[in-house]
């Protein structure tokens, strides 16, 4: 028979035995640590876009503003190299962050596809002319793959695909087909902002056609949903809605409106009102589509 030495002690000796402390978890994060470091992450996005929403309204804007001031336009250009790759760069960390702490590593596979897909439809564009029409990105997003596609540019695809997958995927839990259709719309809406605002307010990418579309060609915005079906169906095959449904929805939606806060604003600030009637009118469309009541256990979230 074997003796508890520690406990017959206490006993003779009249004192009760402390209870052994419940070991935690080894590198647990508490839960209201894991949702604050979220929630930084995510004002952070909202900061950089407002900054560089507010130095546009000012001296983009205004460029007689930048002649009065010394070293004002210097300055002025470096930060329109600086703050859409800064912008793209902390997204995507914000994102990455949030997963990471949500699904672990299981988000790393979609990501790779993502960025394989979108990279291939984006070289295909800036070569042949196909999925979006003729256009070539110039230098201000930094080094390119092959000289054509930004590094970039399939992050910014990647961090605005999967909540746009996730908000579809909240609405249709049953079907696959109906949230890879929805989910390319909430994708799409995207663009009716983010092509107007990089391409004719500012020159990040340009195209070799005049359009209707403030100078992009309509083909573009079937190129958008055609590539939006292919990222959302590589999501589904994935089986992505594994770890997606355990994700907290408020914040994917949240983080798809700190990324549309700078193109819809630089579109507002330029006058490009058909950009942001179009943008809204698509917003609301995807709002109707995709708008269910919460469920409890989402409320309580």
């Amino acid at each position: 028979m074997k003796l508890n030495l520690s406990t017959n002690v206490g006993r003779v000796a009249g004192v009760a035995p402390t209870p052994a402390e419940p070991k935690r978890p080894p590198q647990e994060l508490r839960p209201e640590r894991s949702v604050s470091i979220e929630r930084v992450g995510l004002a952070l996005v909202y900061a950089v876009s407002a900054l560089s929403l507010l130095g546009f309204a000012a001296f983009g804007l205004h460029p007689e503003r930048l002649a009065a001031a010394p070293g004002a336009a210097p300055l002025y250009g470096w930060m329109l190299l600086v703050a859409p790759r800064a912008q793209i760069l902390l997204a995507f960390a914000a994102l990455a962050l949030f997963l990471t702490r949500r699904a672990g590593g299981r988000w790393l596979p979609a990501f790779a596809a993502v960025y394989l897909l979108s990279l291939l439809s984006e070289l295909a564009g800036t070569t042949v002319g196909l999925p979006f029409g003729p256009y070539r990105y110039t230098d201000g997003l930094g080094a390119k793959w092959l000289g054509h596609v930004p590094v970039l540019i399939p992050l910014s695809w990647f961090f605005m695909a999967l909540p746009s997958y996730a908000i579809a995927r909240w609405r249709f839990p049953r079907s696959v087909a109906a949230r890879v259709v929805a989910g390319s719309l909430v994708l799409l809406s995207w663009d009716l902002a983010l092509d107007p605002a990089m391409s004719l307010v500012t020159t990040y990418w340009v195209w070799s056609v005049d359009g209707p579309y403030y100078g992009m060609p309509l083909l573009n915005l079937v190129g958008w949903y055609v590539t939006g079906l292919a990222l959302m169906i590589a999501l589904s095959t994935l089986r992505a809605d594994r770890w997606i449904a355990s994700l907290p929805i408020r914040w994917l939606v949240a983080f798809y409106g700190a990324n549309l806060v700078l193109p819809l604003g630089m579109s507002a600030a330029a006058g490009l009102l058909g950009a942001v009637a179009a943008t809204t009118a698509a917003m609301l469309l995807c709002w109707l589509v995709a708008w269910r009541p919460p469920t409890a256990e989402e409320r309580a979230r």
